[in-house]
Protein backbone atom coordinates (compact mmCIF):
# COMPACT_ATOMS: atom_id res chain seq x y z
CA UNK A 1 0.00 0.00 0.00
CA UNK A 2 1.84 3.05 -1.12
CA UNK A 3 1.32 5.79 1.30
CA UNK A 4 3.82 6.89 -0.64
CA UNK A 5 3.94 30.18 -5.17
CA UNK A 6 5.21 27.98 -1.87
CA UNK A 7 3.49 29.03 1.40
CA UNK A 8 4.71 32.19 3.11
CA UNK A 9 7.24 31.43 5.79
CA UNK A 10 6.92 32.85 9.24
CA UNK A 11 8.37 36.31 9.38
CA UNK A 12 11.30 36.18 11.74
CA UNK A 13 13.70 38.53 13.37
CA UNK A 14 17.39 37.78 13.47
CA UNK A 15 18.58 34.64 15.21
CA UNK A 16 21.19 35.61 17.76
CA UNK A 17 23.45 33.21 19.59
CA UNK A 18 25.78 34.76 22.07
CA UNK A 19 29.24 33.36 22.48
CA UNK A 20 30.68 31.94 25.68
CA UNK A 21 32.57 33.81 28.36
CA UNK A 22 33.69 31.96 31.47
CA UNK A 23 33.12 33.95 34.64
CA UNK A 24 35.98 35.12 36.82
CA UNK A 25 35.56 34.76 40.57
CA UNK A 26 34.80 38.06 42.24
CA UNK A 27 34.57 38.97 45.89
CA UNK A 28 35.33 37.08 49.07
CA UNK A 29 35.38 33.34 48.68
CA UNK A 30 35.21 33.55 44.90
CA UNK A 31 31.39 32.98 44.90
CA UNK A 32 28.67 34.89 43.10
CA UNK A 33 24.97 34.91 43.84
CA UNK A 34 23.21 32.16 41.87
CA UNK A 35 26.27 29.99 41.22
CA UNK A 36 27.64 27.04 43.08
CA UNK A 37 31.10 27.98 41.83
CA UNK A 38 31.35 31.17 39.82
CA UNK A 39 34.65 30.24 38.31
CA UNK A 40 33.00 27.16 36.75
CA UNK A 41 29.91 28.87 35.35
CA UNK A 42 29.80 29.85 31.67
CA UNK A 43 26.83 30.81 29.58
CA UNK A 44 25.54 31.31 26.08
CA UNK A 45 22.19 32.73 25.04
CA UNK A 46 20.04 31.90 22.03
CA UNK A 47 17.64 34.67 21.02
CA UNK A 48 14.99 34.49 18.30
CA UNK A 49 11.96 36.62 17.45
CA UNK A 50 8.82 35.57 15.59
CA UNK A 51 7.85 38.92 14.07
CA UNK A 52 4.40 39.80 12.66
CA UNK A 53 5.13 43.43 11.79
CA UNK A 54 3.76 45.42 14.73
CA UNK A 55 4.77 42.95 17.41
CA UNK A 56 6.78 39.81 18.04
CA UNK A 57 7.38 36.92 20.38
CA UNK A 58 10.88 36.86 21.85
CA UNK A 59 12.28 33.45 22.81
CA UNK A 60 15.39 33.56 24.98
CA UNK A 61 17.27 30.37 25.90
CA UNK A 62 19.98 30.41 28.56
CA UNK A 63 22.51 27.63 28.07
CA UNK A 64 24.72 26.60 30.97
CA UNK A 65 27.90 25.62 29.13
CA UNK A 66 29.99 25.49 32.28
CA UNK A 67 30.56 22.52 34.56
CA UNK A 68 28.36 23.41 37.54
CA UNK A 69 24.74 24.35 38.11
CA UNK A 70 23.45 27.87 38.59
CA UNK A 71 20.33 28.75 40.59
CA UNK A 72 18.02 31.72 41.07
CA UNK A 73 19.02 33.21 37.74
CA UNK A 74 18.37 36.70 36.45
CA UNK A 75 18.82 37.46 32.75
CA UNK A 76 19.39 41.02 31.55
CA UNK A 77 19.54 42.49 28.05
CA UNK A 78 18.52 45.66 26.20
CA UNK A 79 16.79 46.63 22.94
CA UNK A 80 17.92 49.50 20.76
CA UNK A 81 14.43 50.50 19.55
CA UNK A 82 10.99 51.14 21.07
CA UNK A 83 10.08 47.49 21.82
CA UNK A 84 7.62 47.38 24.73
CA UNK A 85 6.87 44.34 26.89
CA UNK A 86 3.25 43.11 26.83
CA UNK A 87 3.33 39.76 28.62
CA UNK A 88 5.78 36.98 29.39
CA UNK A 89 5.93 33.38 30.54
CA UNK A 90 8.40 30.81 31.92
CA UNK A 91 9.93 33.67 33.90
CA UNK A 92 9.10 36.99 35.60
CA UNK A 93 9.56 39.67 32.94
CA UNK A 94 10.00 43.39 33.54
CA UNK A 95 11.21 46.36 31.51
CA UNK A 96 12.67 49.76 32.34
CA UNK A 97 13.27 51.92 29.29
CA UNK A 98 15.08 49.73 26.82
CA UNK A 99 16.38 47.36 29.50
CA UNK A 100 14.68 43.99 29.96
CA UNK A 101 15.06 41.75 33.00
CA UNK A 102 13.84 38.16 33.31
CA UNK A 103 13.93 36.29 36.62
CA UNK A 104 13.33 32.57 37.01
CA UNK A 105 9.80 31.34 37.61
CA UNK A 106 10.78 29.24 40.63
CA UNK A 107 10.18 25.84 39.07
CA UNK A 108 12.97 26.52 36.52
CA UNK A 109 15.35 28.29 38.92
CA UNK A 110 18.08 25.69 38.55
CA UNK A 111 20.05 25.30 35.31
CA UNK A 112 22.23 22.23 35.55
CA UNK A 113 25.55 22.08 33.75
CA UNK A 114 24.92 21.26 30.10
CA UNK A 115 21.24 22.19 30.40
CA UNK A 116 19.17 25.17 29.36
CA UNK A 117 15.95 27.03 30.12
CA UNK A 118 13.79 29.08 27.78
CA UNK A 119 11.59 32.06 28.63
CA UNK A 120 9.34 33.88 26.15
CA UNK A 121 7.44 37.16 25.95
CA UNK A 122 5.31 39.22 23.58
CA UNK A 123 6.35 42.76 22.66
CA UNK A 124 4.89 45.58 20.55
CA UNK A 125 7.05 47.91 18.47
CA UNK A 126 7.14 50.29 15.52
CA UNK A 127 9.99 51.05 13.16
CA UNK A 128 12.89 48.62 13.41
CA UNK A 129 13.25 45.50 15.52
CA UNK A 130 16.93 44.75 15.84
CA UNK A 131 17.97 41.78 17.96
CA UNK A 132 19.77 42.58 21.22
CA UNK A 133 23.52 42.17 21.08
CA UNK A 134 24.56 41.39 24.66
CA UNK A 135 23.21 39.34 27.53
CA UNK A 136 24.18 38.64 31.13
CA UNK A 137 23.07 36.05 33.68
CA UNK A 138 23.46 37.02 37.33
CA UNK A 139 25.79 39.78 36.21
CA UNK A 140 28.02 37.44 34.20
CA UNK A 141 28.40 38.43 30.57
CA UNK A 142 27.31 35.90 27.96
CA UNK A 143 27.93 38.07 24.93
CA UNK A 144 30.32 37.20 22.10
CA UNK A 145 30.38 36.58 18.38
CA UNK A 146 26.64 36.51 17.50
CA UNK A 147 26.08 33.07 16.12
CA UNK A 148 29.25 32.64 14.10
CA UNK A 149 29.81 29.16 12.68
CA UNK A 150 31.46 27.00 15.25
CA UNK A 151 30.29 29.00 18.29
CA UNK A 152 28.58 26.71 20.80
CA UNK A 153 24.88 26.97 20.10
CA UNK A 154 25.37 28.96 16.91
CA UNK A 155 23.64 28.14 13.61
CA UNK A 156 26.72 26.23 12.41
CA UNK A 157 26.91 24.27 15.67
CA UNK A 158 23.64 23.81 17.51
CA UNK A 159 25.43 22.54 20.60
CA UNK A 160 24.45 19.56 22.69
CA UNK A 161 20.81 18.59 22.07
CA UNK A 162 18.60 18.21 25.11
CA UNK A 163 16.91 15.07 26.28
CA UNK A 164 13.98 13.79 24.28
CA UNK A 165 10.70 15.29 25.42
CA UNK A 166 7.66 13.17 26.20
CA UNK A 167 5.67 14.44 23.21
CA UNK A 168 7.72 16.06 20.45
CA UNK A 169 4.69 17.81 18.97
CA UNK A 170 3.79 19.83 22.06
CA UNK A 171 5.08 23.39 21.90
CA UNK A 172 6.57 22.92 18.45
CA UNK A 173 5.81 23.86 14.87
CA UNK A 174 5.92 21.12 12.22
CA UNK A 175 7.86 21.22 8.93
CA UNK A 176 6.01 22.30 5.80
CA UNK A 177 7.46 20.49 2.77
CA UNK A 178 7.94 23.26 0.16
CA UNK A 179 7.74 20.81 -2.76
CA UNK A 180 4.35 19.44 -1.70
CA UNK A 181 3.21 22.92 -0.71
CA UNK A 182 3.99 24.30 -4.16
CA UNK A 183 2.00 21.52 -5.84
CA UNK A 184 -0.92 22.09 -3.50
CA UNK A 185 -0.86 25.86 -3.98
CA UNK A 186 -0.85 25.42 -7.78
CA UNK A 187 -4.22 23.63 -7.59
CA UNK A 188 -7.41 25.76 -7.68
CA UNK A 189 -8.23 26.42 -4.02
CA UNK A 190 -5.13 24.59 -2.87
CA UNK A 191 -3.70 27.60 -1.07
CA UNK A 192 -6.22 26.88 1.70
CA UNK A 193 -4.12 23.93 2.86
CA UNK A 194 -0.73 24.54 1.26
CA UNK A 195 0.73 25.60 4.61
CA UNK A 196 -0.07 22.29 6.32
CA UNK A 197 2.84 20.09 7.48
CA UNK A 198 3.26 16.75 5.72
CA UNK A 199 5.73 13.87 5.85
CA UNK A 200 8.88 13.63 3.73
CA UNK A 201 9.13 10.18 2.16
CA UNK A 202 12.41 8.34 1.71
CA UNK A 203 10.90 5.65 -0.54
CA UNK A 204 14.12 4.59 -2.27
CA UNK A 205 17.86 5.06 -1.93
CA UNK A 206 17.93 7.79 -4.59
CA UNK A 207 15.44 9.87 -2.58
CA UNK A 208 18.14 10.52 0.01
CA UNK A 209 19.98 12.77 -2.43
CA UNK A 210 16.91 13.88 -4.35
CA UNK A 211 15.28 12.54 -7.50
CA UNK A 212 15.08 14.37 -10.83
CA UNK A 213 16.39 17.61 -9.39
CA UNK A 214 14.10 17.46 -6.36
CA UNK A 215 15.06 18.04 -2.75
CA UNK A 216 17.04 15.39 -0.92
CA UNK A 217 17.06 14.68 2.80
CA UNK A 218 19.72 17.29 3.61
CA UNK A 219 17.86 19.87 1.53
CA UNK A 220 14.72 19.26 3.55
CA UNK A 221 16.58 19.35 6.85
CA UNK A 222 18.31 22.61 5.91
CA UNK A 223 14.93 24.07 5.03
CA UNK A 224 13.56 22.79 8.36
CA UNK A 225 16.30 24.61 10.26
CA UNK A 226 15.37 27.77 8.38
CA UNK A 227 11.66 27.31 9.11
CA UNK A 228 12.44 26.70 12.79
CA UNK A 229 14.23 30.01 13.17
CA UNK A 230 15.52 28.98 16.57
CA UNK A 231 12.18 27.63 17.80
CA UNK A 232 11.25 23.99 18.36
CA UNK A 233 10.21 22.30 15.11
CA UNK A 234 9.21 18.72 14.27
CA UNK A 235 10.58 17.23 11.04
CA UNK A 236 8.62 14.14 9.90
CA UNK A 237 10.39 11.61 7.67
CA UNK A 238 9.04 8.26 6.45
CA UNK A 239 11.54 5.38 6.43
CA UNK A 240 10.15 3.17 3.70
CA UNK A 241 12.43 0.88 1.71
CA UNK A 242 12.51 -2.59 3.29
CA UNK A 243 13.64 -5.57 1.23
CA UNK A 244 10.54 -7.12 -0.33
CA UNK A 245 8.54 -4.07 0.68
CA UNK A 246 4.73 -4.21 0.88
CA UNK A 247 4.50 -7.95 0.36
CA UNK A 248 0.70 -7.84 0.06
CA UNK A 249 0.42 -4.88 -2.34
CA UNK A 250 2.08 -4.61 -5.73
CA UNK A 251 1.45 -0.89 -6.22
CA UNK A 252 4.04 0.10 -3.65
CA UNK A 253 6.65 -2.61 -4.01
CA UNK A 254 10.14 -1.19 -3.69
CA UNK A 255 13.53 -1.36 -5.30
CA UNK A 256 15.11 -3.94 -2.98
CA UNK A 257 14.54 -7.65 -3.44
CA UNK A 258 13.58 -9.89 -0.49
CA UNK A 259 17.20 -10.82 0.35
CA UNK A 260 18.86 -7.41 -0.07
CA UNK A 261 19.06 -6.68 3.65
CA UNK A 262 22.70 -5.59 3.49
CA UNK A 263 21.92 -2.91 0.90
CA UNK A 264 19.06 -1.74 3.10
CA UNK A 265 21.42 -1.35 6.03
CA UNK A 266 24.49 0.12 4.38
CA UNK A 267 23.10 2.13 1.45
CA UNK A 268 19.89 3.30 3.07
CA UNK A 269 19.62 3.26 6.89
CA UNK A 270 23.29 4.02 7.60
CA UNK A 271 23.27 6.94 5.19
CA UNK A 272 20.07 8.38 6.63
CA UNK A 273 21.32 7.92 10.21
CA UNK A 274 24.56 9.76 9.41
CA UNK A 275 22.62 12.69 7.95
CA UNK A 276 20.18 12.90 10.86
CA UNK A 277 23.10 12.85 13.31
CA UNK A 278 24.70 15.94 11.75
CA UNK A 279 25.05 18.55 14.55
CA UNK A 280 23.52 21.13 12.19
CA UNK A 281 20.16 19.40 12.79
CA UNK A 282 20.51 18.71 16.51
CA UNK A 283 17.92 21.29 17.51
CA UNK A 284 15.18 19.73 15.36
CA UNK A 285 12.78 17.17 16.74
CA UNK A 286 13.03 14.48 14.06
CA UNK A 287 10.07 12.09 13.94
CA UNK A 288 10.70 8.93 11.92
CA UNK A 289 7.78 6.81 10.70
CA UNK A 290 9.25 3.33 10.48
CA UNK A 291 8.36 1.09 7.55
CA UNK A 292 4.63 1.28 6.98
CA UNK A 293 2.74 -1.85 5.91
CA UNK A 294 5.54 -4.19 6.93
CA UNK A 295 5.22 -5.97 10.27
CA UNK A 296 1.38 -6.24 10.25
CA UNK A 297 1.64 -8.17 6.98
CA UNK A 298 3.62 -10.86 8.83
CA UNK A 299 0.55 -11.46 11.01
CA UNK A 300 -2.36 -11.19 8.59
CA UNK A 301 -1.04 -12.17 5.16
CA UNK A 302 0.81 -15.42 5.78
CA UNK A 303 -0.12 -19.08 5.33
CA UNK A 304 -2.39 -20.83 6.12
CA UNK A 305 -4.70 -17.80 6.11
CA UNK A 306 -6.85 -17.19 3.06
CA UNK A 307 -5.35 -13.68 2.94
CA UNK A 308 -1.79 -15.03 2.52
CA UNK A 309 0.51 -14.04 -0.33
CA UNK A 310 3.67 -15.91 -1.39
CA UNK A 311 5.67 -12.71 -0.94
CA UNK A 312 4.61 -12.33 2.70
CA UNK A 313 5.39 -15.99 3.38
CA UNK A 314 8.87 -15.35 1.99
CA UNK A 315 9.44 -12.29 4.21
CA UNK A 316 8.27 -14.18 7.30
CA UNK A 317 10.60 -17.06 6.49
CA UNK A 318 13.71 -15.00 5.77
CA UNK A 319 13.22 -12.64 8.74
CA UNK A 320 14.29 -9.54 6.85
CA UNK A 321 11.31 -7.42 7.89
CA UNK A 322 12.18 -8.00 11.55
CA UNK A 323 15.89 -7.62 10.88
CA UNK A 324 15.42 -4.43 8.86
CA UNK A 325 13.01 -2.70 11.23
CA UNK A 326 15.08 -3.55 14.30
CA UNK A 327 18.20 -2.23 12.57
CA UNK A 328 16.42 1.01 11.65
CA UNK A 329 15.22 1.40 15.24
CA UNK A 330 18.67 0.92 16.75
CA UNK A 331 20.60 3.09 14.28
CA UNK A 332 18.09 5.94 14.12
CA UNK A 333 17.28 5.65 17.82
CA UNK A 334 20.93 6.31 18.62
CA UNK A 335 20.50 9.88 17.36
CA UNK A 336 19.51 11.91 20.46
CA UNK A 337 16.86 14.07 18.77
CA UNK A 338 15.16 11.29 16.78
CA UNK A 339 11.74 9.96 17.81
CA UNK A 340 10.93 6.56 16.25
CA UNK A 341 7.28 5.69 15.61
CA UNK A 342 6.60 2.19 14.21
CA UNK A 343 3.71 1.71 11.79
CA UNK A 344 0.94 -0.31 13.44
CA UNK A 345 -1.60 -0.72 10.64
CA UNK A 346 -5.14 0.42 11.48
CA UNK A 347 -8.31 -0.76 13.18
CA UNK A 348 -9.65 -2.41 10.02
CA UNK A 349 -6.46 -4.44 9.73
CA UNK A 350 -5.38 -5.68 13.15
CA UNK A 351 -8.41 -4.79 15.29
CA UNK A 352 -9.63 -8.42 15.36
CA UNK A 353 -8.67 -10.63 18.29
CA UNK A 354 -6.53 -13.00 16.23
CA UNK A 355 -4.49 -10.06 14.88
CA UNK A 356 -4.39 -7.71 17.89
CA UNK A 357 -2.31 -9.68 20.39
CA UNK A 358 -0.03 -11.37 17.84
CA UNK A 359 0.81 -7.96 16.32
CA UNK A 360 1.84 -6.58 19.72
CA UNK A 361 3.95 -9.70 20.27
CA UNK A 362 5.68 -9.26 16.92
CA UNK A 363 6.36 -5.56 17.55
CA UNK A 364 8.00 -6.37 20.89
CA UNK A 365 10.04 -9.17 19.32
CA UNK A 366 11.24 -6.73 16.65
CA UNK A 367 12.01 -3.92 19.10
CA UNK A 368 14.23 -6.26 21.14
CA UNK A 369 15.92 -7.97 18.19
CA UNK A 370 19.58 -7.38 17.42
CA UNK A 371 20.83 -4.12 18.94
CA UNK A 372 17.36 -2.56 19.26
CA UNK A 373 15.66 -1.99 22.61
CA UNK A 374 12.25 -0.70 23.62
CA UNK A 375 14.00 2.59 24.45
CA UNK A 376 14.46 3.05 20.69
CA UNK A 377 10.66 3.19 20.27
CA UNK A 378 8.99 6.48 21.13
CA UNK A 379 5.59 5.33 19.91
CA UNK A 380 3.48 3.94 17.09
CA UNK A 381 1.44 5.37 14.22
CA UNK A 382 -1.89 4.10 12.88
CA UNK A 383 -3.79 4.72 9.65
CA UNK A 384 -0.68 5.80 7.78
CA UNK A 385 -1.76 6.80 4.27
CA UNK A 386 -5.11 5.13 4.88
CA UNK A 387 -8.71 6.25 5.05
CA UNK A 388 -10.27 4.95 8.28
CA UNK A 389 -12.00 7.66 10.37
CA UNK A 390 -10.31 8.98 13.47
CA UNK A 391 -13.55 8.63 15.44
CA UNK A 392 -17.05 7.37 14.64
CA UNK A 393 -19.39 9.79 16.43
CA UNK A 394 -22.71 8.08 15.74
CA UNK A 395 -22.15 4.51 16.89
CA UNK A 396 -19.82 2.55 19.16
CA UNK A 397 -18.65 -1.02 19.44
CA UNK A 398 -20.90 -1.40 22.51
CA UNK A 399 -24.15 -0.58 20.67
CA UNK A 400 -26.79 -3.17 19.84
CA UNK A 401 -29.98 -3.17 17.78
CA UNK A 402 -32.89 -5.35 18.84
CA UNK A 403 -30.47 -7.36 20.96
CA UNK A 404 -27.90 -7.84 18.18
CA UNK A 405 -24.43 -6.41 18.79
CA UNK A 406 -22.91 -4.15 16.12
CA UNK A 407 -20.01 -6.62 16.14
CA UNK A 408 -22.33 -8.96 14.26
CA UNK A 409 -22.99 -6.45 11.47
CA UNK A 410 -21.51 -7.10 8.04
CA UNK A 411 -19.36 -3.97 8.30
CA UNK A 412 -17.84 -4.56 11.74
CA UNK A 413 -17.65 -8.34 11.25
CA UNK A 414 -16.63 -9.16 14.86
CA UNK A 415 -13.90 -6.53 15.02
CA UNK A 416 -13.51 -4.92 18.45
CA UNK A 417 -12.90 -1.42 17.07
CA UNK A 418 -14.83 0.87 14.76
CA UNK A 419 -12.37 3.77 14.45
CA UNK A 420 -8.69 4.55 14.67
CA UNK A 421 -8.60 6.55 17.90
CA UNK A 422 -10.21 3.88 20.06
CA UNK A 423 -7.99 1.31 18.34
CA UNK A 424 -4.83 3.37 18.92
CA UNK A 425 -5.66 3.84 22.59
CA UNK A 426 -6.51 0.17 23.10
CA UNK A 427 -3.47 -1.06 21.18
CA UNK A 428 -1.24 1.29 23.17
CA UNK A 429 -2.31 -0.47 26.35
CA UNK A 430 -1.67 -3.86 24.74
CA UNK A 431 1.83 -2.75 23.71
CA UNK A 432 2.64 -1.47 27.20
CA UNK A 433 1.43 -4.77 28.62
CA UNK A 434 3.80 -6.55 26.25
CA UNK A 435 6.85 -4.70 27.56
CA UNK A 436 6.96 -1.31 25.84
CA UNK A 437 7.52 1.78 27.97
CA UNK A 438 4.44 3.22 29.65
CA UNK A 439 5.16 6.61 28.10
CA UNK A 440 4.82 5.57 24.45
CA UNK A 441 2.52 7.78 22.40
CA UNK A 442 0.42 7.18 19.32
CA UNK A 443 0.07 9.14 16.08
CA UNK A 444 -2.95 9.02 13.76
CA UNK A 445 -2.61 9.96 10.09
CA UNK A 446 -5.69 12.09 9.41
CA UNK A 447 -4.65 13.38 5.99
CA UNK A 448 -7.43 11.62 4.05
CA UNK A 449 -9.98 10.30 6.56
CA UNK A 450 -12.43 13.21 6.87
CA UNK A 451 -15.28 11.71 4.81
CA UNK A 452 -17.17 15.01 4.55
CA UNK A 453 -19.42 16.15 1.72
CA UNK A 454 -23.06 15.40 1.03
CA UNK A 455 -22.78 11.69 1.85
CA UNK A 456 -21.58 12.27 5.42
CA UNK A 457 -24.20 11.13 7.94
CA UNK A 458 -25.51 13.69 10.42
CA UNK A 459 -26.67 11.25 13.06
CA UNK A 460 -27.22 7.56 13.89
CA UNK A 461 -28.71 5.24 11.29
CA UNK A 462 -32.14 3.62 11.54
CA UNK A 463 -32.61 0.94 14.18
CA UNK A 464 -34.59 -1.35 11.90
CA UNK A 465 -31.74 -3.87 11.93
CA UNK A 466 -28.07 -3.88 12.88
CA UNK A 467 -26.75 -3.52 9.31
CA UNK A 468 -29.01 -0.57 8.55
CA UNK A 469 -27.94 1.05 11.82
CA UNK A 470 -24.20 0.64 11.23
CA UNK A 471 -24.29 1.54 7.53
CA UNK A 472 -26.40 4.60 8.22
CA UNK A 473 -24.20 5.71 11.12
CA UNK A 474 -20.67 5.17 9.85
CA UNK A 475 -18.56 7.99 8.45
CA UNK A 476 -16.27 5.55 6.64
CA UNK A 477 -17.49 5.60 3.05
CA UNK A 478 -15.39 2.71 1.80
CA UNK A 479 -16.90 -0.53 0.57
CA UNK A 480 -14.63 -2.47 2.93
CA UNK A 481 -11.99 -1.51 5.49
CA UNK A 482 -9.48 -3.51 3.44
CA UNK A 483 -9.74 -0.99 0.59
CA UNK A 484 -6.69 1.27 0.59
CA UNK A 485 -6.05 2.66 -2.90
CA UNK A 486 -7.19 6.16 -4.02
CA UNK A 487 -10.60 5.83 -2.40
CA UNK A 488 -13.56 7.46 -4.09
CA UNK A 489 -15.40 9.92 -1.83
CA UNK A 490 -12.61 10.44 0.70
CA UNK A 491 -11.84 13.88 2.11
CA UNK A 492 -9.18 15.68 4.07
CA UNK A 493 -9.36 14.88 7.78
CA UNK A 494 -8.58 16.74 10.97
CA UNK A 495 -5.76 19.22 10.55
CA UNK A 496 -2.47 18.33 12.27
CA UNK A 497 -2.93 18.81 16.01
CA UNK A 498 -0.71 18.13 19.03
CA UNK A 499 -1.98 16.02 21.95
CA UNK A 500 -5.64 15.82 20.81
CA UNK A 501 -6.65 12.92 23.10
CA UNK A 502 -5.36 10.68 25.87
CA UNK A 503 -2.39 8.63 24.69
CA UNK A 504 -2.37 10.33 21.28
CA UNK A 505 0.75 12.43 20.64
CA UNK A 506 -0.69 14.07 17.52
CA UNK A 507 -2.94 13.97 14.52
CA UNK A 508 -0.53 14.18 11.59
CA UNK A 509 -0.59 14.36 7.79
CA UNK A 510 2.08 11.80 6.97
CA UNK A 511 0.64 10.96 3.56
CA UNK A 512 0.77 14.18 1.51
CA UNK A 513 -2.76 14.71 0.15
CA UNK A 514 -2.77 14.56 -3.64
CA UNK A 515 -0.09 11.88 -3.97
CA UNK A 516 -1.43 8.69 -5.55
CA UNK A 517 -1.52 5.33 -3.79
CA UNK A 518 -0.96 3.46 -7.04
CA UNK A 519 -1.84 3.47 -10.73
CA UNK A 520 -5.30 2.42 -11.89
CA UNK A 521 -3.72 0.57 -14.81
CA UNK A 522 -0.24 -0.80 -15.52
CA UNK A 523 2.31 2.00 -16.07
CA UNK A 524 5.96 1.12 -16.78
CA UNK A 525 8.34 2.87 -14.39
CA UNK A 526 11.88 2.73 -13.02
CA UNK A 527 10.79 3.03 -9.35
CA UNK A 528 10.12 -0.65 -8.72
CA UNK A 529 6.36 -0.06 -8.40
CA UNK A 530 4.04 -2.63 -9.84
CA UNK A 531 0.38 -2.60 -10.78
CA UNK A 532 -2.04 -3.72 -8.08
CA UNK A 533 -5.60 -4.55 -9.08
CA UNK A 534 -6.78 -2.93 -5.83
CA UNK A 535 -6.06 0.39 -7.59
CA UNK A 536 -8.20 -0.61 -10.59
CA UNK A 537 -11.76 0.77 -10.26
CA UNK A 538 -13.14 -2.26 -12.13
CA UNK A 539 -11.57 -4.81 -9.77
CA UNK A 540 -14.00 -6.93 -7.74
CA UNK A 541 -11.64 -7.73 -4.90
CA UNK A 542 -9.82 -10.60 -3.18
CA UNK A 543 -9.78 -12.23 0.28
CA UNK A 544 -7.82 -9.29 1.74
CA UNK A 545 -10.82 -6.99 1.22
CA UNK A 546 -13.38 -9.74 1.64
CA UNK A 547 -13.99 -9.79 -2.12
CA UNK A 548 -15.46 -6.30 -2.39
CA UNK A 549 -14.99 -3.88 -5.30
CA UNK A 550 -11.86 -1.78 -4.90
CA UNK A 551 -13.58 1.62 -4.65
CA UNK A 552 -10.56 3.18 -6.35
CA UNK A 553 -10.55 6.29 -8.52
CA UNK A 554 -9.86 6.01 -12.25
CA UNK A 555 -6.94 7.52 -14.16
CA UNK A 556 -4.51 7.43 -11.24
CA UNK A 557 -0.72 7.70 -11.73
CA UNK A 558 1.83 5.44 -10.00
CA UNK A 559 2.23 5.71 -6.25
CA UNK A 560 3.76 8.92 -4.97
CA UNK A 561 2.99 10.89 -8.14
CA UNK A 562 0.65 13.86 -8.14
CA UNK A 563 -3.02 13.04 -8.68
CA UNK A 564 -4.89 16.30 -9.26
CA UNK A 565 -8.37 14.77 -9.42
CA UNK A 566 -7.88 13.10 -6.06
CA UNK A 567 -6.57 16.32 -4.52
CA UNK A 568 -9.65 18.20 -5.66
CA UNK A 569 -11.91 15.47 -4.27
CA UNK A 570 -10.11 15.57 -0.93
CA UNK A 571 -10.68 19.31 -0.63
CA UNK A 572 -14.34 19.04 -1.66
CA UNK A 573 -15.03 16.35 0.93
CA UNK A 574 -12.84 17.77 3.70
CA UNK A 575 -14.11 17.49 7.25
CA UNK A 576 -13.85 19.81 9.05
CA UNK A 577 -14.75 21.67 5.83
CA UNK A 578 -12.23 24.07 4.35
Amino acid sequence: MSRTNPPPRRRRGALFTAGVLAATALGTGGLMQGTASAAAFACSVNYSANDWGSGFTANVTINNVGDTATTNWTLAYAYSGNQRLQSGWNGTWSQSGQNVTVRDAGWNARIAAGSSVTASANFNYSGTNAAPTSFSVNGIACNGNPGGPGDPGGPGDPGTPGDRVDNPYVGADVYVNPEWSARAAAEPGGNRIANQPTGVWMDRIAAINGVNGGMGLRDHLDEAVDQAGGDDLVFQVVIYNLPGRDCAALASNGELGPTEINRYKTEYIDVIADILADPAYADLRIVTVIEIDSLPNLVTNISPRATATPQCDTMLANGNYVEGVSYALSELGAVPNVYNYIDAGHYGWIGWDDNFGPSADLFYQTATHGQATVDDVHGFIVNTANYGPTTEPYYTINDSVNGTSVRQSSWVDWNRYVDNQSFAQGFRQELVGNGFRSGIGMLIDTSRNGWGGSDRPSGPGPRTDVNAYVDGSRLDGRLNTGNWCNQSGAGLGARPTAAPASGIDAYVWIKPPGESDGSSSAIPNDEGKGFDRMCDPTYQGNPRNNNHPSGALANAPISGHWFSAQFQQLMTNAYPPL
